[in-house]
Order: structure tokens, then C-alpha cells, then sequence
């Protein structure tokens, strides 16, 4: 990634428009994406080219429905260090996002040093995931583990604060 590409953007109405209907369906074409916003075809393509290459727009994938694959339990795990080293700290994060089920991984600051969102089939695959991949690992103390009942979207980052 170049230097230019990690120095924001200004993002004017349109470039707005073309995220926040892409984020709704990423698989829209450039027509049909040219014709949401009110813009010409050419234009569009440009538009949503130079947010490509500026990484503004960094990835387009699907959003599946977890029950749907056979993992209808998610969790949140957070887990404690006993060990700050950044080998431990970069070697463990490797590990994490690693995990089949994992969602998302966080490194984060405060009481516990990683928060984990997985997707499991049970509470059996819960249990083992928890115990073959994280608390196995030499620097972790402990681990706390909370039921997810639902998520919903936000609102995102594309409207003011």
C-alpha cells in the first residue's frame, strides 16, 4: 500500500452514495449502481475505481447466514494475557484469526487483551474451540465467554457523527 493510499480522502456526496449502495450489494452492476446515484456509467466506473485504488473501498465479499452454514451459535470470548511480549501478543493474534468460526478479531486495551466474535455449530464445538485454541496457549490466564443472542447492523461510518 502506498503512502497516498493511507492518507484519507475527502468523500463528496456521490462517493458516499456509491459506498452506501455497495455496501448494500456489492455484487450491483455498474449500471445499475450508476443509475441509484444519478450519475453517468463512465463516471460511476471512474468514481468507483479511484475508491478502489485509494483503499476506501478495500474489499467487496458476501455476507452469510451463519445458521444457514450450521453455525448458529456465536459468542464473544475475551481472553486475558499473562505475557505483554509482542512475540506472544503477534503469535497469539496469528493463532486467533486462524481459528475455524472466527469472525473477528480484536486486540484491545483494558482489562482483557483479545475479544474473539466466533460462530459455532454447538455448544460442544464452543467448548472445544475455547479449549484447543485459546486457553492451550501458554500466555493466556483465562477466558470469559458470552452468548450472543443477536446482532444487528450499525449504522455505519458513512454518516456524519
Amino acid at each position: 500500500m502506498s503512502v497516498a493510499s493511507k492518507i484519507p480522502q475527502a468523500l463528496d456526496g456521490t462517493d458516499r452514495a456509491i459506498l452506501a449502495a455497495l455496501m448494500i450489494d456489492g455484487r450491483m452492476t455498474n449500471a445499475a449502481l450508476a443509475a441509484r446515484v444519478g450519475v453517468a456509467e463512465s463516471t460511476c466506473a471512474y468514481r468507483v475505481k479511484a475508491l478502489r485504488e485509494s483503499g476506501v473501498i478495500a474489499r467487496i465479499a458476501a455476507q452469510l447466514d451463519l445458521h444457514a452454514v450450521g453455525r448458529p451459535i456465536q459468542a464473544v470470548v475475551r481472553v486475558h494475557l499473562s505475557s505483554h511480549s509482542r512475540t506472544h501478543i503477534d503469535a497469539l493474534f496469528d493463532r486467533l484469526v486462524a481459528i475455524p468460526g472466527a469472525l473477528s478479531v480484536a486486540h484491545v486495551a483494558g482489562d482483557n487483551d483479545f475479544q474473539l466474535h466466533v460462530a459455532v455449530a454447538s455448544p460442544e464445538r464452543l467448548r472445544d474451540l475455547i479449549l484447543e485454541h485459546i486457553t492451550s496457549h501458554p500466555a493466556v490466564t483465562k477466558t470469559e465467554t458470552q452468548l450472543v443472542f443477536e446482532v444487528r447492523e450499525g449504522r455505519g461510518v458513512l454518516g456524519p457523527l
